[in-house]
């Protein structure tokens, strides 16, 4: 069983924990690994958002910026032309919380501004210290992610000795940096970084393992969604990863994760509701539901 948590968010308290939650991925960008040029378009984007929320998405996460291996940095004015229009329209139409997926505290600041609910900063705060003055100023809450080195470079020959040691010890000294700074411990989340300058063995064992972040007593974001991890075991391009991602979705779930972040909203959540229904035998199944399985396991 899960540990669960609180998560203050604009003054109202949510449990994690008592289920799973869903991010849902809209990348702005025209270059993301998976789904870039997609949704670029600022109207496309917001109808994305708003098709992310009918599957079931807890948190809608907005990009502007690609990070995936060998991405360069864009300038600030340009992440906030991509993103802002779309985060102002999902506010208005959306009552899925927002994060704002950034490494600037410049471009985070005018997120908020516009409605954002959560800072998701890849670089944990190594980019730009600004993050930590605006989020505890801001009483917001952050998505500490462990990444070793920076996009461009992360994938050139990355190596620990003990990868679960090295991760759990960056996440200490981060949650240290953040508390000392005026983040409250309630605002904190950790993502272990799946692919951001980990070799396959290193993702797996991280997902496999979760357990061992438990006692940070954090709760935990995985994103494995289409990760090359799963294309090296498939041995399939970013959009023929589905099932890969499912798989590894469930195991993250049942392995500790809180909140899974995916672009593929509604498979996941189909697989997470079944998922869940297995692990707690039915428990939370409503009456007709109940009743249904009755009657099929009679006419057996």
């Amino acid at each position: 069983m899960r540990k669960e948590y609180s998560l203050q968010v604009n003054g109202k308290n949510h449990t994690l924990g008592r289920r799973t939650w869903i991010m849902g991925v809209i990348n702005v960008t025209p270059d993301s690994f998976s789904d870039g040029g997609l949704y670029f378009d600022k109207d496309r984007a917001v109808e994305r958002g708003l098709e992310l929320e009918s599957e079931g998405a807890d948190i809608i996460d907005v990009g502007g910026e690609s990070t995936k291996p060998g991405s360069e940095p864009i300038a600030a004015e340009e992440e906030l032309r991509r993103i802002l229009p779309v985060i102002s329209a999902l506010k208005k139409r959306t009552s899925s919380l927002i994060s704002v997926d950034t490494t600037k505290s410049e471009v985070a600041r005018a997120a908020l501004d516009k409605g954002a609910d959560i800072i998701n900063d890849i670089s944990s705060f190594r980019f730009d210290s600004g993050m930590l003055s605006l989020a505890a100023q801001r009483k917001t809450p952050v998505i500490l992610m462990h990444m070793k080195g920076v996009p461009k470079t992360m994938q050139d020959n990355p190596f620990y000795e003990d990868v679960l040691l090295e991760v759990k010890a960056f996440f200490k000294k981060k949650i240290e940096e953040a508390h000392q700074s005026g983040i409250k411990k309630e605002k904190i989340i950790i993502d272990p970084g799946i692919g951001f300058g980990k070799r396959l063995k290193d993702n797996l064992t991280l997902i496999n393992r979760l357990q061992t972040f438990e006692d940070l007593d954090r709760p935990i974001l995985v994103g494995v969604s289409r990760k090359s991890f799963i294309g090296k075991i498939l041995n399939a391009q970013p959009g023929a990863r589905l099932e890969g991602t499912i798989a590894s979705a469930i195991l993250s779930m049942v392995n500790g994760a809180h909140i899974l972040r995916v672009h593929d909203v509604a498979a996941v959540k189909k697989a997470v509701l079944v998922a869940e229904a297995i692990i707690n035998e039915g428990f939370g199944l409503d009456s007709s539901e109940k009743n249904v399985e009755k009657k099929s396991h009679h006419a057996l």
